[in-house]
């Protein structure tokens, strides 16, 4: 994807599917800084050993953009922009959900032993963090 067209699809929660080359010898597929994602890589971490049905705690970010990806095994994403909510379920490794900065998610229903990808675009900052929905609902409001 151009730099041109990830720039007017920054500021929406969207699939992303990384595509896919297979061989004999299994299959591969690729994440790569502006091209697969619209921001730099700065950080990537991952949750797992999460008790099936389980959940995440949910939270939202001032800068830090994301891209989150079912490694193994499947859970739901919820991402929420103070007006609509929408869930995906996420189950292959192969594509994932980006999700810009100032929007709510949580990770949720996980399956036993699956893996949830992060990808983000800042190092650690516990300033970045809005961890009380009210607080975020409050700043969405006063940033459209």
């Amino acid at each position: 994807m151009n730099q041109q067209r990830m720039a007017t699809k920054k500021n929406k929660v969207r699939e992303i599917k990384l595509g896919k080359i297979r061989d004999k010898r299994g299959n591969l597929s690729v994440v790569e800084s502006g091209m697969s994602l619209p921001f730099e890589i700065k950080r990537t971490y991952w949750v797992y050993d999460v008790p099936g049905g389980e959940a995440r705690q949910g939270h939202a970010y001032y800068k830090s953009e994301e891209f989150i990806i079912a490694l193994s095994g499947s859970f739901d994403l919820l991402v929420d922009d103070g007006t609509t909510s929408t869930t995906y379920h996420l189950d292959q490794c192969s594509k994932g959900i980006y999700i810009p900065a100032g929007t709510w998610r949580h990770l949720l229903n996980f399956a036993t032993n699956s893996i949830a990808l992060i990808i983000t675009s800042t190092k650690y900052n516990p300033k970045d963090y809005i961890r009380d929905y009210g607080q975020f609902v409050e700043f969405k409001k006063s940033n459209p």
